[in-house]
Order: C-alpha cells, then sequence, then structure tokens
C-alpha cells in the first residue's frame, strides 16, 4: 500500500515522462511534495522506480502503478469540473486530494458515469480503464454523447472530444463551451441545437464527439 506521498511522486514521474523529461528537477517542477533521497530510496526498494544518475524512471512495475494514480487524478478534475463546476486551482486541489480515496470499483464507476472521458480539463490524456475497454456503461447514464439526445432533450455540454484541433477551437469559436446548455431541435435531415440565441447545424460526427450532463430541459 503506497503512502499518498508516494503515490504524488510517483504521478510527477510519469507527467514529467509524457514530455520525455526525466530529470529530477523537470520531476520535482511538477511535484505537490517536497522530494528527498529517502523518498526515491523506498520507491527503488520496492522496484517502482529505477536511478540512472540524474534520470528517474519507471520500472515495468511502477508504470502500472503510476498510470492507476495519474487516471484517478485526472478522472477527479473532470468530475469536480463537471459536478462541483470548480475550475483551476480549486479543482486541482480537490482532485488531488479525492485521487488517494478513490477505490477501483468507484474509480470505474466515476468513469462510466462520466461517459469515459479521454481527456482532462487542461487537455491532457486520461489513461483508459478495463471499463473502458468494455465499454462499460450504467442505466440511464447521466453524461451522454450529444448525439444521443432526441429532440427536445438537452444537458449541458461537460467536455468535447475533438476530432481535430482546428475542430475543437471552432466549437469553442462558435461559443460551444464547457457548462453551455443546449437542446437538441431536431436529429433528421439534419443534426441541430439550439444554445442561447444561437440555433446551428451540425455534423452528426461533431455531435458524437460532444459529451453533456443531461437536464430536464432546464437551463439551472
Amino acid at each position: 500500500m503506497l503512502t499518498e506521498k508516494q503515490e504524488e511522486i510517483l504521478e510527477a514521474i510519469w507527467a514529467a515522462g509524457e514530455n520525455e523529461r526525466h530529470t529530477l528537477d523537470a520531476i520535482k517542477r511538477r511535484c505537490v511534495v517536497e522530494i528527498y533521497d529517502d523518498d526515491l530510496a523506498g520507491l527503488e526498494a520496492e522496484n517502482l522506480i529505477v536511478r540512472d544518475d540524474d534520470r528517474i524512471l519507471l520500472t515495468a512495475t511502477g508504470s502500472p502503478v503510476a498510470e492507476g494514480v495519474i487516471r484517478r487524478h485526472r478522472l477527479a478534475e473532470v468530475m469536480v469540473s463537471t459536478l462541483l463546476r470548480l475550475k483551476d486551482e480549486n479543482m486541482k486541489e480537490m482532485a488531488c486530494k479525492i485521487e488517494h480515496a478513490l477505490l477501483p470499483e468507484v474509480e470505474e464507476s466515476i468513469c462510466t458515469l462520466l461517459g469515459h472521458p479521454e481527456i482532462c480539463p487542461d487537455g491532457k490524456p486520461i489513461p483508459r480503464g478495463k471499463c473502458c475497454s468494455r465499454e462499460q456503461r450504467i442505466v440511464d447514464n447521466v453524461v451522454v454523447s450529444l448525439s444521443e439526445l432526441q429532440p427536445s432533450e438537452s444537458g449541458r455540454i461537460t467536455y468535447i472530444k475533438p476530432g481535430s484541433h482546428s475542430e475543437l477551437h471552432q466549437l469553442i469559436a462558435l461559443g460551444l463551451n464547457p457548462g453551455v446548455h443546449v437542446t437538441v431541435h431536431r436529429t433528421s435531415p439534419a443534426f441541430i441545437i439550439k444554445f442561447e440565441n444561437t440555433e446551428l447545424a451540425m455534423d452528426e460526427e461533431v455531435a458524437r464527439n460532444i459529451y453533456v450532463w443531461k437536464t430536464n430541459g432546464s437551463s439551472d
């Protein structure tokens, strides 16, 4: 059983490695706790990391452990930004607390509830879990693809899984940001939504990449 500090260090090692940064300085810049030699020695003794001069790498044992920590943290960020509508530092602080308390079964339930998100609010990838590979769903999933809504059904945008960066920027430029309340006007012959004072037709493929928190039609 890892301590919270050990999890934070493994998370920082993984995050630095995503950018091909493996030095201790790069890892310390991404870690929310102070890292001492004893901390690294402990992880090394458990065969979770290996030190090579100034480079710190995850072992075959440590990599899936660190990946799990990263997954829980980024899922927590999606959850607190979606459900609690926290932003920036408040979101990160709350997510950091939640990640350490997520049991595997709770983690899968949250991931399924959120529609198996692939990116967190700041655009970083969320490692896939077993529930994602099974495409697990729950009855009356609260977060669904916009394309699954029927005419007159509504939802609040929680996140967008862009087909491309240009597509994402185009949607944002149109005002389709997380938090915006949308209503499906019709699905055939064209998929048309209404939001704020705008009526917009879009390809169903684009609608499929927009995920919403289903509502009863209220904009609250």
